[in-house]
C-alpha cells in the first residue's frame, strides 16, 4: 500500500512569486513598514525569496534579525510562524504533538455510544487530524507560502539542529499516523543567532549567510525618525550618538537598534526634545540591562557621552 499524504493547504496561483524585481524594489517594499535594509540586507532577502533558501542571520541583539523576518512576512503578504529556540527544544515541540485531552474524550464518547467493538477502527480514529496540534515547522509547511521564523538556533542543542537540518533539506515532514506533510511552495527560511555558540557548518552551508551589524549614524537616525515620527529630529540625532558612543565602551550588552528606540521613546514621553545630559542618565535603564553597564556608564563623565 503506498503511503498516504496529508495535503497542505492550497496556496493562491501567484503567491509563489517573489513579486519584486530586484534587491532595490524589495528594500524600497521593506521600508514600507519601517524597516531600513542596507544594500547587502536587501540582496540576501532577495536572493533567499527568488532561491528558496533559507536566510541565515547572524549579529548582536537588538539589530534587526527578527525584525527582518516579520517585515518580509508583510511585503510578501505571507503569514508568519515563529520558533523560540531554547536549551532542551525537542522535535515534539517544533513539529507537532497529539492532543491527548481530545483523544480521551473522544475515546470516552466512544464508550457511551457502543462503539468500542471495532478496536482497530476506534484505534485508528484517535489519530484522525483533528487531534493533530501543530506547532511552527508543520504549520509553516501546511500553510504554503508563508515565513517561518527559527529564532535564536543558537540557544537549541546540536540535536535539534540536526533534525532541523533535516526538515530544511526537503520541506517534508513524516507523520507515522497520517502520512507525509510536503510543501506546495518552500516557505522563506529566517534562522537567527546571536552567537552565544557556533551553529555547526552543515547548517550554515544550506543557508545563505548574512552578518547584521550596528546601523552607520546616518541610517540610525533615519530609522529612528521612521519608526517614532513623533521624537524630535535633534533627539533622534543625540540618542543615535551617545548609542554608538556606548558600543565602544565594551559592555556586557551593547545597545542594539530596538534599545535605542526604547530609550528615544522613554525620553520623548519625559517630554525631552534633546538629550539632557541628567535626563538621560535616568533613564539608563531603557538601553542599558546589566548593573555592571549601567554603573560604568554613570562613572564616566556624562557631558562626554551624551553631550551634543
Amino acid at each position: 500500500m503506498s503511503e498516504p499524504t496529508v495535503q497542505p493547504l492550497a496556496a493562491a496561483p501567484d503567491a509563489a512569486a517573489p513579486g519584486f524585481s530586484g534587491p532595490g524594489e524589495l528594500a524600497a517594499a521593506l521600508e514600507g513598514t519601517g524597516y531600513l535594509p542596507d544594500e547587502g540586507l536587501a540582496t540576501a532577502a532577495y536572493l533567499a525569496l527568488v532561491m528558496h533558501r533559507p536566510l541565515f542571520l547572524e549579529g548582536e541583539a537588538g539589530v534587526g534579525k527578527t525584525a527582518l523576518a516579520h517585515a518580509l512576512a508583510r511585503v510578501t503578504a505571507r503569514p508568519i510562524y515563529r520558533l523560540q529556540c531554547y536549551e532542551g527544544l525537542e522535535a515534539s515541540q517544533a513539529l507537532y504533538d497529539w492532543d491527548f485531552g481530545r483523544q480521551l474524550l473522544h475515546l470516552r464518547a466512544a464508550e457511551a455510544a457502543h462503539a468500542t467493538q471495532d478496536t482497530e477502527q476506534l484505534e485508528a480514529s484517535l489519530y484522525d487530524r483533528r487531534f493533530l496540534l501543530a506547532r511552527p515547522l508543520l504549520q509553516a509547511l501546511e500553510d504554503s507560502p508563508s515565513v517561518l521564523l527559527v529564532d535564536e538556533v543558537d540557544r537549541a542543542d546540536d540535536e535539534f539542529e540536526a533534525f532541523l537540518l533535516e526538515v530544511l533539506s526537503d520541506f517534508t515532514i513524516s507523520i507515522p499516523e497520517l502520512g507525509t506533510v510536503r510543501a506546495q511552495t518552500p516557505p522563506l527560511v529566517v534562522l537567527t543567532s546571536n552567537r552565544t555558540r557556533e551553529v555547526h557548518d552543515a547548517l550554515k552551508r544550506r543557508c545563505l549567510y548574512h552578518w547584521l551589524q550596528h546601523p552607520e549614524f546616518d541610517r540610525e537616525v533615519a530609522i529612528l525618525r521612521r519608526r517614532l515620527p513623533q521624537v524630535t529630529e535633534q533627539l533622534a540625532r543625540e540618542v543615535a550618538r551617545a548609542a554608538a558612543k556606548l558600543r565602544t565602551l565594551d559592555l556586557l550588552k551593547p545597545p542594539g537598534i530596538a534599545e535605542s528606540m526604547d530609550w528615544a521613546t522613554a525620553l520623548h514621553t519625559l517630554g525631552a526634545r534633546d538629550l539632557d545630559p541628567d535626563l538621560a542618565a535616568r533613564t539608563l535603564g531603557a538601553v542599558l540591562k546589566y548593573r555592571e553597564d549601567t554603573e560604568r556608564v554613570q562613572a564616566l563623565a556624562r557631558g562626554a557621552l551624551f553631550g551634543a
